[in-house]
């Protein structure tokens, strides 16, 4: 079999010098992590990636993202370390778009400049709050003058595009003003925001809360009106809201994550990474420390694999076409129940057509993805002439 060319690389930085109370990502929280034992690691990981022959990295990547845990943790040097084990020439053009995650509390002007001299081009910053209370009750280290501190020093090293994150949502027992949020977010004018829904995951002290029943997340009314309230104020200044999460000036939507959109291939690389070989999707293990310990063993720390493929592969296409603004173009004839349920999308609101023909979810319907979708799928299944589905693809642009 012939190896995939990927030009789009994650890399999983784990260490956090804590765990937020709704944190369900693979980290491994660490006082004072240093660079080089996550380098070895990786270095590992590639050496043992092109032992097996599946992948390739292009001569020239597209798009990097070095997320986590809290990169910014791993110092000025952290990125440096990464081009070198990415390859010379791979990331030493005016194309790529490189994205590294920080918490504003460890993005200081010494990490800025350092992963600016590296060549990091994009900053995105776990803000999640500017409410004193709300970040204190998520566990978060930063205070509510974190984010405009860290928003500036990206301003001051030269960063063209900085992103921001915050969480909508809260239970209610949870004071929080939303509005005063989104005052705070508009006033930096940042080109990029990322909106996440919280969700209580098992393993989470916050999803140990709400199984006990002493916390109690949003009701749908709260979460739908401060999703859509957001939606409403973003695009009034002139945000695009091109993703279910995301909103971008324009020219400064995210390009990597518009690869997972497309259903092109990515290489994700460190614990409890993704990567997407098509047809072939795989993950490795989450635990930082078994990870280290089977890549420094020359094997790949794969947890599991699957194929996607056939029914699998479509309903995929459909969801993450679905997601994005560029929705999808739907070539089913008039009369069938796919269309029949479309035009029903349309006239609750739900979803609109555009102009060349594609249908594309409002605000509203991204609410309701994943049921829409499922909806859909079974319409198309029912018809026995399959229309085609054809998702959006990633175009290049300037970051």
């Amino acid at each position: 079999m012939n190896p995939v060319e990927v030009a789009a690389v994650y890399l999983h930085a784990p260490f956090c010098l804590r765990r937020c109370f709704y944190c369900d990502f693979a980290v491994d929280v660490h006082r004072s992590p240093e660079p080089e034992p996550w380098w070895a690691a990786l270095e590992a990981e590639c050496g043992a990636l092109a032992s097996e022959g599946r992948v390739r990295l292009a001569p020239r990547l597209d798009t990097v993202y070095v997320g986590g845990g809290t990169p910014s943790l791993l110092g000025p040097e952290a990125m440096a370390g990464v081009a070198r084990i990415l390859g010379p020439g791979r990331l030493d053009h005016d194309g790529v778009e490189w994205t590294a995650e920080a918490n504003p509390e460890s993005f200081d002007g010494g990490v800025a400049a350092g992963w600016r001299r590296a060549g990091v081009n994009r900053i995105s910053l776990g803000t999640q709050s500017f409410q004193e209370n709300v970040l204190r009750w998520m566990g978060r280290l930063h205070g509510a003058e974190g984010a405009e501190q860290a928003v500036a020093t990206a301003r001051r090293e030269g960063f063209a595009s900085t992103s921001v994150d915050l969480i909508f949502g809260l239970p209610s027992t949870v004071p929080r003003d939303w509005g005063a949020d989104l005052d705070r977010v508009l006033a930096l004018d940042v080109p990029h925001l990322s909106l996440y829904g919280l969700t209580a995951e098992s393993g989470t002290p916050l999803g140990r809360a709400v199984a006990e029943g002493r916390t109690v997340l949003a009701d749908e009314t709260r979460y739908e009106d401060e999703y859509l309230e957001a939606s409403e104020r973003l695009r009034a200044e002139g945000y695009e809201h091109y993703e279910v999460s995301n909103f971008a000036r324009p020219g400064h939507r995210s390009r990597h994550n518009a690869v997972y959109w497309s259903g092109a291939p990515y290489l994700g690389l460190g614990n409890g990474a993704h990567s997407f070989l098509p047809p072939e999707r795989r993950w490795n293990v989450r635990d930082w420390s078994v990870y280290a310990r089977t890549v420094a063993g020359g094997a790949l720390a794969v947890e599991a694999r699957e194929e996607v493929e056939g029914s699998a592969r479509r309903l995929e296409e459909l969801w993450l076409g679905l997601r994005t603004d560029g929705g999808i173009r739907l070539a089913a004839p008039e009369g069938s129940g796919a269309r029949a349920l479309a035009e029903a999308w349309v006239g609750a609101g739900r979803a609109r057509w555009t102009p060349d023909g594609r249908l594309v979810l409002t605000p509203a319907g991204w609410l309701l993805l994943d049921r829409l979708v499922v909806d859909l799928a079974g319409r198309l299944d029912d018809d026995p002439r399959p229309p085609s589905v054809d998702p959006p693809r990633p175009g290049r642009r300037s970051s």
